[in-house]
């Protein structure tokens, strides 16, 4: 253990040791504690609150600590969670404090988990963070085998009992079953790190710049030859060579009021005066002319 590890075990000791110690408040030490900082904003009172509830922290904390999180943050997280209790707490509610921040401090310790589990957001929705908190446990039941994939009748067992669709409790498991890793690790059956077996397939620079610049010249092209139609002609080649999906002869005919024949021949026609424009200028303009093949 490094003595930075050592240190901040050190110290999670004797926050638990000394919240251990602390008395558990009656109802109307509760109730006076909680008017002091709701009405008069007494802070020693909010002080005196959140510490005396140190050991429902530690409780809360101590159910979540196997999702691999440091005690102490999670700790830390639960005083916050009080904190939060004790801002919106109003003494008038027919409920002790205690029970209401309960809820509160279960709810920032799990939404810190879901922050810190894992490099991809898990648990945006309602029913993604039910089955973050529940699949394990469910799957242990059901299936005795952590490990492994469960069965589609399993799958179906646990969407009614949770109430959320099989799709949402397979994509869980799979997220479950593949924690994050560092891309430092070396593969498997190699002695290369990951990193150097990940292959980008995006262009370079200099390849990106010239087909940019390819892309513009094609299109000036394309246009000085679409020049030399008549607007029947140009209307034609738009609607059936440059967009996708072409649009059918019989459809270009009732728009025009020919017939589909005639739609054919003005676009091969069409197509020859480009070809012809093409050929005459073959030096410059040699790649726009595959569209036409």
């Amino acid at each position: 253990m490094t003595y930075l590890n050592t240190l901040t075990y050190q110290s999670e000791l004797a926050f638990i040791r000394n919240s251990m110690k602390l008395p558990l408040l009656d109802r109307e030490e509760e109730y006076a504690l909680t008017c002091s900082w709701y009405y008069k904003k007494d802070e020693k009172a909010l002080k005196k609150l959140i510490a005396s509830y140190g050991k429902l922290v530690i409780s809360i904390a101590v159910r979540f600590k196997h999702y691999g999180l440091s005690l102490s943050d999670l700790i830390q997280e639960g005083n916050l969670g009080v904190l939060h209790a004790a801002q919106r707490f109003s003494p008038e509610r027919d409920v002790r404090f205690a029970t209401y921040a309960k809820w509160w401090v279960r709810a920032f310790i799990q939404d810190y988990i879901l922050r810190n589990w894992s490099i991809v957001r898990t648990g945006s929705t309602t029913s993604q963070k039910m089955l973050f908190f529940n699949l394990k446990r469910l799957k242990s039941q059901l299936a005795h085998l952590s490990d492994d994939l469960m069965s589609h009748e399993q799958h179906h067992e646990i969407s009614q009992i949770l109430r959320v669709s099989m799709n949402d409790v397979a994509e869980m498991e799979q997220r479950l079953l593949h924690n994050d890793f560092s891309l430092s690790m070396t593969a498997v059956n190699s002695d290369e790190e990951w990193i150097n077996l990940l292959k980008d397939e995006r262009m370079n620079p200099e390849e990106e710049n010239s087909f940019i610049e390819n892309e513009q010249n094609y299109h000036i092209w394309i246009d000085q030859a679409m020049a030399v139609l008549n607007p029947r002609e140009v209307y034609i080649i738009l609607k059936r060579r440059l967009q996708d999906p072409q649009e059918t002869l019989e459809t270009i005919g009732n728009e025009l009021g020919i017939t589909k024949e005639r739609v054919r021949q003005l676009e091969v026609r069409a197509v020859r005066k480009m070809k012809h424009f093409f050929v005459s200028h073959a030096n410059e303009a040699r790649k726009s002319i595959n569209f036409l093949c």
